[in-house]
């Protein structure tokens, strides 16, 4: 019991870290892009930005899922404070490095900051490995993508100076991650299906969810698909309007998946209502790719990417944090209250901004200023109900 609640422990230690992280990176981050401040680093001010979010702040909240799932999906013994507290240093010599890059050898910053996803795949992973659970075995999947991923863009970055197959990489692994449901929680199912269930339970209605069909695996093929022609875009391999097609086909089928759950006839309140909401992202992002490939506007391409990341990752990312804490220390309070209802509308708002950012660039100066306001705003209002909880 004891090493259980260092568990729980160690993880709002990551999710309060992962949020404080989310809201400084941003706060940092729009004032930099908008040339009101300057910054000495090795990175520019959107590849810094990229790396931040996609290889700082995400891999805390995988890194979250998988170690609180050690103890509740696997027979082994969850893990000490110490190991937490480790990973935890290990995570901010990492943002060090990237920090202080100026003044480092790419070789040097790449390893800084490779340490904290490469350290949390065999301290959470092995475990997993004598199991059998799919699920388990997909998020640890999706961290081993990253750490590529991240390797990737660090050689793009210094090859190159900027990174595009990296940066679209990790994308992809963590989007497919989101369409998977947004991998797993203690109770063994995916994000939505298990805060849906719940509520129907405590408002008298029996648990159904839509189960996985035919259509469903050929959704998700076809989206793994389209995603691959999309990191492959600039590279000239394959053809711009058959890009544009599967994306077109993969968008299309996406909506169609979604509309499966019927969230506008689900008896599930508020919080699960939010994260249809971030889900319908994942559709946008895909037609807005494709629309960027058939008519050759790369405005629309920064739109799916924002569709992407901000709206679709961003939103299931506060549903899975919103959810280990809710399981972690009480059932029902969060997920149900206001504050977490407008945590999520914060979110999918600075998504919508920075979407029209990208497509009306005339309105940079407005939009992205109200997008990372809202953001901050989100992050911080989770943090302080993190540093309640642990108080």
């Amino acid at each position: 019991m004891k090493t259980t609640l260092h568990t729980r422990a160690g993880c709002d230690s990551f999710l309060l870290f992962a949020a404080l992280c989310a809201a400084t990176l941003v706060a940092v981050w729009v004032p930099w892009f908008l040339g009101l401040i300057g910054l000495e680093m090795a990175f520019s001010p959107s590849s810094w930005h990229a790396h931040e979010l996609l290889f700082g702040f995400m891999p805390v909240i995988v890194g979250s899922v998988l170690l609180t799932a050690v103890g509740n999906r696997t027979e082994r013994r969850p893990l000490a404070a110490w190991p937490f507290a480790a990973l935890i240093a290990v995570w901010i010599v990492g943002r060090l490095g990237v920090a202080g890059s100026a003044a480092l050898e790419p070789l040097t910053v790449a390893l800084l900051a490779l340490l904290f996803p490469a350290a949390l795949i065999p301290v959470a992973g092995w475990k997993f490995l004598l199991t059998k659970n799919g699920r388990s075995l997909t998020i640890l999947t999706v961290l081993a993508a990253l750490v590529g991923a991240q390797s990737l863009f660090h050689w793009e970055l210094w090859r190159f100076g900027r990174s595009v197959h990296g940066t679209s990489l990790a994308v992809a692994a963590l989007l497919t991650w989101t369409m998977l449901g947004g991998g797993i929680i203690p109770d063994g199912r995916g994000i939505t299906p298990s805060l849906a269930g719940k509520r129907r339970k405590a408002r008298g209605n029996p648990l159904r969810h839509v189960r996985s069909t035919l259509f469903n695996r050929v959704a998700m093929g076809l989206g793994l698909l389209a995603l691959a022609t999309w990191i492959l875009r600039e590279d000239g391999v394959l053809d711009e309007r058959l890009t544009g097609a599967l994306l077109l086909a993969a968008g299309f089928t996406q909506t169609a998946r979604l509309a499966r759950w019927r969230p506008h006839r689900a008896p599930s309140g508020l919080p699960v209502f939010v994260l249809h909401v971030a889900r319908t992202f994942i559709p946008a992002g895909f037609l807005l790719a494709a629309w960027a490939s058939l008519g050759g506007d790369t405005a629309f391409n920064a739109a799916a990417l924002h569709a992407w990341t901000m709206g679709a990752v961003g939103g299931m990312t506060l549903a899975v944090m919103m959810t280990q804490s809710t399981l972690a220390h009480n059932r029902h309070a969060l997920t149900t209250s206001r504050l977490s209802t407008g945590i999520h509308l914060a979110v999918a708002a600075a998504a919508c901004a920075c979407i029209a950012a990208s497509l009306d660039p005339q309105h940079t100066m407005l939009l992205i200023p109200l997008a990372g306001v809202l953001w901050i705003a989100a992050f911080l209002m989770l943090a302080l109900v993190y540093g309640r909880k642990s108080a």
